[in-house]
């Protein structure tokens, strides 16, 4: 594997309809939103869906959802003492976490276990190269509400219980952007390389696929493009803050409430000598 060289800075626009991309659990469950009103999605969030990206393409994670997982252990305790057996150091443990899960070495992790005896443990920190923004909406938008109910008794019981089950939030239409960058020399500590780096893009190019849920039913999110800009050197020739912005998404002239991503108008402003590489998404 060949250890990467250049800083890369890419841009995610991900379109939601009629959907609930990431429900505040403090919140009724209800789309997360900033004051402003624009949609949000957690930057755990987007890791998670990473993750289970990575892991359908046959990748090892070290976080791995209950509901997910591929090798027999339930917590991540038990993971990490059943695969790092034997280490000499803090460092050394944190170099073979790395070797094993491609998740370690792109996000990091902290290693803060008890022993079963509880005399002794794992206490290990790694910095990933990686680094997620959480996502927000280009434009505010507008969160529907409606009652479901049940047509059955969950339990036995003399005549027929209440109706009403609960309540669905869905986000009407948003485009939602996602910002990230990877640092090259927290890569070279990790171990995260050119070949991790073409894994992530392809994880965030399909990043709904085997999503789909109650909440966000298939086809309802979709990556609309990716953004990936690779710069000539290790620190990056322009700072991520100005790659970014560089991308402008802003409303047509006469569009006051978007409902499509047709109604924005999407362009690069040229930074001299980084170009983008434009990848369609599923």
């Amino acid at each position: 594997m060949s250890s990467l060289q250049n800083k890369i800075d890419f841009t995610v626009l991900v379109k939601v309809a009629n959907a609930n991309p990431n429900g505040d659990p403090l919140n009724g469950n209800r789309p997360r939103t900033t004051y402003a009103g624009q949609g949000e999605i957690s930057d755990v969030c987007i890791k998670r869906k990473i993750r289970n990206r990575l892991q359908d393409m046959g990748e090892s994670i070290f976080v791995q959802s209950a509901e997910r997982s591929d090798d027999g252990f339930s917590s991540l305790s038990e993971r990490a003492a059943g695969n790092i057996t034997v280490y000499q150091s803090n460092d050394d443990y944190a170099r073979q976490a790395c070797e094993k899960w491609i998740d370690v070495r792109t996000f990091g992790q902290v290693f803060a276990f008890k022993s079963k005896d509880k005399k002794d443990g794992v206490s290990v920190g790694v910095r990933g190269p990686v680094s997620i923004h959480q996502a927000v909406s280009c434009s505010p938008v507008d969160i529907n509400s409606m009652q479901i109910t049940k047509s059955v008794n969950s339990e036995p019981a003399e005549g027929k219980s209440s109706d009403t089950m609960g309540t669905k939030h869905f986000v009407e239409f948003g485009l939602y952007r996602i910002k990230g960058s990877i640092n090259v020399q927290l890569a070279e500590k990790t171990g995260f390389s050119e070949e991790d780096a073409e894994l992530l893009k392809e994880a965030l190019r399909t990043l709904f696929i085997n999503d789909a849920s109650a909440a966000r039913p298939d086809g309802s999110m979709e990556v609309v493009s990716v953004y990936w800009w690779k710069h000539n050197n290790k620190i990056g020739q322009y700072s991520a803050a100005k790659v970014h912005d560089s991308l402008k998404v802003t409303l047509k002239d006469g569009v006051l409430v978007p409902s499509a991503v047709e109604d924005y108008e999407i362009c690069i402003e040229p930074l001299p000598e980084l170009e983008p590489e434009i990848i369609a998404g599923i």
